[in-house]
């Protein structure tokens, strides 16, 4: 009962720790620790400055912005510059020379009007003053002339007296001269130009003076200005003009303010623009900084969600990588520090690459390649000290290419020899990284720059590589974490327990080697660590050497002791070995995967040999409860193919002559038995990957249990067995 509390206390303990709040807990965390790390690489330092003081130091913008004051006085200049635009009207020549044929025409209907009524009228007929006086006053209403718009009453009684001749050489020298003038430009200034050079044509006509001045009064009546003032046009003229202005900039590095230099007015307030005054507070740096955290962590959140890695489901594996990045973002916080001591090129001494190592290392190299991106994009914030708000490409682009060659070299192998290779090779990518930005700059560093670029790129990667080989341990043992490289230690013979089982239960030993054999191929046929399964089953019988002498393996050249005891007293030395073995795997601080292999491997398994023989001498039924072990069943598939491992071999020893046939039956059959008994229910084993476990257990068997050839005899009797 205490040990099936103990379980269940342990698998509550699992359900609230891959919970999916602590999840968002954890993203949230490294949100809000990320923002303050660069929350003073966006926010621009503030001075307390006042008008008329001298600058103690030269001031430099932070940020590049734009002045707009002065840009609006420029504008106002520009637009200030442009004068009014004129439309050249050329259709009012014909416009008015149709108007002064129009007069004409009007003074020629009514002379003929006048005539006609003399020969048909009956009555009195009118004063010839009067009916001149009506036909005056009919022009000007038909015309709509008044005695102040150019034309008289006298011009119009000396053109309705004239002659028919007369009247045609005035229409026609009229005519002519106002389409000549009004060809021309006339401007409202240049009015009194035009209507005198109207005069002067019309004055050289060869009729009566009298005669003459009525024309010019017609002409100058309709020469009007024919360049325009068009204010649509002006306006879109100014527009322009004010569009064309380029905006004035202050740019980040540009000089405000010398030393020794007197605060001016315009200085003041340009100081104010870029933020660098205590008064001035700018939320939008704040509210940039936080979106650009959000995006970050929420990258983040999605790949790891989404990776086929451990952290996919696994909260302490995710706050493990949550400790690496945040651990690695403070290293280049740090980092950055340096670069207050102006020493050329300190900044590329970042060793980010310890990131991607261990990442590499203690998860998957998927996820610290893509980690490496986040580093890259991070780093080109953090080393902006002299232009804050911006990124820095130089150090990203560095930070990129530093990151992956931790990653790719880590890959196929992580011993301690290899992480410091990783090391030199990270160097070795850096000092290309650096030379290729050195050497594709327009101006050319000197030889002296090239060289200490060089030597802290070297540094960057020799530093990496040593803190990866002093923090791996601490996560090692801290999240319980089985990398490649510890569990090739545990496999060393040397290990003390290894020893333990070798020398005091070597049956055993043997026994767990082959298991080991076939636990691998199995797990890795199905996509799991074989490399984890190989180890596990190296101690999976650990408890056995308590009492070596009581499993078959061990007994050699001795009589069974289980036939002198009871079948219960048999029951408990038998079901007491897992967890004696996991109870002294947690005494030697071995990893939780380990132990659940050796506590979970024979998972709630009934002991069918002596729980017959307990029936058997048993008057009354037993029962099977009693000689179950307590379990847990298996919690992985690591596990559950560890006890498949475990019971096939024992099995496959007790074969008289096998043959594949005798062995795949037998395999099959001890894998149905334990499906049907609901050893895998908790492991999420499928029937496929079942199929796939027994085929490549029968593959590694055939190996073990191969058949020797039998070679002909040899006619002279000399024939040899191979």
């Amino acid at each position: 009962m205490k040990r099936r509390s103990t379980i269940d206390q342990q698998k509550w303990w699992k359900r609230l720790r891959d919970h999916q709040y602590i999840r968002r807990i954890l993203f949230i965390t490294v949100g809000i620790i990320l923002y303050i790390l660069l929350l003073g690489n966006v926010i621009p330092e503030t001075m307390d400055i006042r008008l008329s003081q001298i600058a103690d130091k030269d001031i430099r913008s932070p940020i590049t912005i734009e002045h707009q004051t002065a840009t609006e006085e420029r504008r106002s200049a520009a637009v200030d510059e442009v004068g009014p635009v004129y439309d050249l009207k050329r259709e009012y020549a014909q416009r008015q020379v149709k108007k002064i044929d129009d007069i004409f025409e009007l003074l020629q209907q009514v002379r003929l009007t006048e005539a006609e009524a003399e020969e048909n009228s009956e009555e009195e007929p009118l004063s010839e003053e009067e009916q001149l006086e009506g036909n005056v006053e009919y022009v000007k209403e038909v015309l709509s002339l008044r005695s102040n718009n150019g034309i008289t009453d006298q011009a119009l009684v000396t053109l309705l007296q004239a002659t028919d001749s007369q009247l045609q050489i005035a229409r026609e020298t009229t005519t002519n001269a106002v389409h000549e003038v009004m060809s021309e430009r006339i401007s409202i200034r240049e009015l009194p130009e035009a209507k005198q050079e109207v005069s002067n044509q019309v004055a050289l006509s060869t009729v009566n003076s009298q005669l003459i001045d009525a024309m010019i009064e017609v002409a100058q009546f309709a020469v009007i200005p024919n360049y325009i003032y068009d204010a649509n046009a002006t306006e879109q003229v100014r527009q322009e003009a004010a569009e064309s202005v380029e905006p004035v900039l202050i740019r980040e590095g540009q000089l405000l303010v010398k030393e020794g230099e007197m605060i001016t007015h315009d200085i003041y307030e340009q100081l104010r623009i870029v933020g660098l005054l205590d008064d001035s507070f700018n939320v939008f740096p704040y509210i940039g900084l936080a979106l650009l955290v959000l995006l970050i962590v929420s990258m983040l959140a999605y790949y790891v969600n989404e990776a086929k890695t451990s952290v996919q489901n696994n909260n302490s594996h995710l706050l493990m990588f949550m400790l690496i990045f945040i651990v690695t973002v403070a290293i280049m916080k740090i980092t950055s520090l340096l670069e207050g001591l102006e020493i050329q090129g300190i900044g590329f001494v970042v060793p980010v690459s310890i990131g991607a190592m261990l990442i590499t290392l203690l998860i998957h190299t998927r996820l610290a390649l893509f980690t490496g991106i986040m580093f890259a994009v991070i780093g080109s914030i953090m080393f902006n000290n002299e232009t804050v708000g911006t990124f820095h490409f130089t150090y990203g682009f560095y930070m990129l290419f530093s990151s992956f060659a931790g990653a790719y070299f880590l890959d196929k192998s992580n011993r301690i020899s290899r992480i410091l290779q990783a090391g030199l090779f990270v160097s070795s990518i850096n000092i290309v990284a650096i030379l290729s930005l050195l050497f594709m700059k327009t101006v050319q560093s000197g030889w002296f720059e090239i060289g200490m670029h060089i030597g802290f790129a070297f540094l960057s990667g020799f530093i990496a590589a040593v803190l990866t080989i002093g923090l791996l341990p601490f996560f090692e043992a801290g999240f319980g974490i089985l990398s490649t490289s510890r569990l090739i230690e545990l496999s060393s013979p040397n290990q003390p327990l290894l020893r333990k089982i070798l020398v005091e239960a070597p049956g055993t030993y043997h026994h767990s080697v082959v298991v080991g054999n076939l636990a691998e191929a199995a797990c890795e046929s199905i996509g799991e660590n074989g490399l984890l399964a190989r180890v596990g089953s190296y101690y999976h019988d650990l408890g056995k050497t308590k009492r070596p002498h009581f499993f078959i393996e061990n007994q050699m050249r001795m009589e069974n002791p289980h036939d002198k005891i009871s079948p219960q007293l048999s029951r408990t030395i038998i079901i007491a070995h897992p967890y004696d073995g996991a109870d002294l795997l947690r005494e030697y601080k071995m990893p939780k995967e380990i132990i659940d292999i050796a506590e979970q491997h024979h998972g709630t398994t009934l002991l069918k040999y002596f729980y017959h023989k307990a029936n058997q001498d048993s008057e009354q039924p037993v029962p099977e409860s009693q000689f179950r072990y307590p379990g847990p069943k298996a919690q992985t598939k690591v596990s559950a193919i560890v006890g498949i491992a475990d019971s096939v071999e024992a099995a496959v020893r007790t074969i008289q002559k096998p043959t594949p046939d005798k062995i795949e039956a037998l395999v099959r059959k001890i894998i149905q038995d334990k499906l049907e008994d609901g050893q895998f229910d908790e492991s999420d084993l499928t029937l496929k990957e079942l199929d796939q476990i027994a085929v490549s257990i029968l593959e590694t068997l055939k190996g073990t249990f191969h058949q020797r050839i039998e070679y002909p005899e040899d006619p002279k009797g000399k024939g040899e067995k191979g």
